[in-house]
């Protein structure tokens, strides 16, 4: 059975992206080249709540690419994959092909 985190208030799980060490011919890609921070969206909590109760949602959604900062996140692990949790403030925004 596969368990299935869903994210506390403003939090966001993320499934880094490691990007390849070679090119699809076998070149050898440094690591300076290789080295953006970034990971895809998997789960998202309902958002936090200001000062009146009102619901402010979190501004990624599930699927999305995003920029992560260089330190950070809490490391999960679910079913032998390697996830991190990030509060939606912490993310640096959303990239787009």
């Amino acid at each position: 059975m596969a368990r299935r985190l869903i994210p506390a208030l403003n939090r966001v799980l993320v499934e880094k992206i490691v990007p390849p060490a070679k090119t699809n011919t076998g070149i050898l890609l440094p690591e300076k080249t290789t080295k953006l921070n970034s990971g895809r969206v998997v789960a998202v909590g309902p958002g936090s709540r200001d000062r009146d109760g009102n619901l402010i949602p979190v501004t990624v959604k599930e699927g999305d690419t995003v920029l992560l900062p260089e330190y950070g996140g809490t490391e999960v692990k679910l079913d032998n994959k390697e996830y991190h949790l990030y509060r939606d403030d912490d993310i640096l925004g959303t990239l787009h092909d």
